[in-house]
Parts: C-alpha cells; structure tokens; sequence
C-alpha cells in the first residue's frame, strides 16, 4: 500500500487506520491485463457461495475439459452446459457463463473496460445475465484495480463495520455511507482492510 493512501486513513478515520495499518502490507491492488477479463469473469461466477475447496474442484474439472486447457469465450461455447454440469456447476451456472462467452465474442467493448469509469463498467456487465452488481464491483476491484469502490450489498463488508466500529445492529445505506464518508478516493483499502479484519477473528 502506497503511504500516502495510509496517511490518508490516518488523517481521516483513525478507528479503520488501528485496522489498516497491521495489514499494510497486504493490501495492494493490481489490474489485470484485458485478455484475462473473460477467465477471471467467469471464474468469479463460478466460485460464488461456494467454499473455496469445492470451487477450486469445480473450475479445474471445467478446465480440463477446455481445449488445450485455456477457458476463452470461443472453448466455453463449445461445451454443453451438460458437460459443464458434469464437473459441478449447476445449472443456472453454466449458463451465466456461457451467457458472458456469447456476450464477449459478440461485443468488443468487453476488452476495454479499463477505459470506462466504475458506473460505466457496472452498467455494461450488468446488461449480461447472470452478473449482478456485487459481481461487476468485485471485478472492479479485483480485477481493473479500482480505488474508489464499497459494495454496499457485501454482507461481509457489513460485518467487518460492526466490528471495526463496534455497532450494535448491521447498519443501512445510510449508516455505512456516514462511517465511510471520509474514505474517498480509497473506498476499495477500507473494504480490503474490513475483509482482512473478518478473516483474523
């Protein structure tokens, strides 16, 4: 994490900075190169509300299957979502994924994301069945990098608020945009920090 973004935490809300500044050093972003949207699209859909083990299971069962191993929008069209479904997605699964294939074989503006700003980014994913807004802000963060994003639908996020700022109930719109008022244009560090914060209960 650069300094200035934790100067910036401490400045302006030292209650997430006595988190922020244990975990400094493993709160970096980075943004994926263009020709890798597809993949890691497409394996966030397929590791949602699943445990890491059984996704990690599922996706290389899906890669075995992909021609010489490589999940691009073309090898995903060619799998039926009954040999997807034989290595463990469900139905609705196979076909968001094969719906986002179609979606980047069809429009090149897929591959230029990382020109558009963040609601500009949400909108285009969104258009694809199956991405819902939670999905097109996790790919903001993780893979464009982007600085300045919160998932106010994160039921995570909402815990690690009660923790960090000691709530006694899980707080509304209102209330998370009141705690994290001070956090632009670095929303996404406090959302990392919150996670990390969960994770070393």
């Amino acid at each position: 994490m650069k300094p200035e973004i934790l100067e910036h935490f401490q400045k302006h809300d030292p209650k997430i900075y006595e988190f922020m500044s244990q975990y400094k050093d493993d709160l970096n972003l980075t943004a994926a190169k263009p020709s890798t949207y597809f993949f890691r699209l497409s394996r966030e859909i397929a590791s949602q509300q699943l445990h890491s083990n059984a996704a990690q299971a599922i996706w290389g069962r899906f890669e075995g299957i992909m021609p010489s191993g490589k999940v691009t929008p073309t090898n995903v069209l060619k799998a039926t979502v009954e040999e997807m479904r034989a290595c463990g997605f469900s139905y609705a699964k196979a076909n968001y994924i094969h719906n986002v294939a179609e979606a980047f074989k069809a429009d090149a503006n897929y591959l230029l994301l990382d020109q558009l700003d963040d609601e500009e980014v949400i909108e285009l994913l969104t258009k694809i069945k199956g991405i819902g807004r939670w999905t097109a802000e996790m790919f903001l963060m993780f893979t464009l990098g982007r600085e300045n994003v919160f998932s106010y639908g994160d039921l995570g996020l909402k815990k690690g608020l009660i923790k960090v700022y000691k709530l006694k109930k899980e707080p509304d719109k209102a209330k998370i945009d009141k705690l994290i008022k001070n956090w632009a244009p670095y929303k996404t560090y406090g959302a990392l920090t919150l996670w990390r914060a969960l994770d070393n209960e």
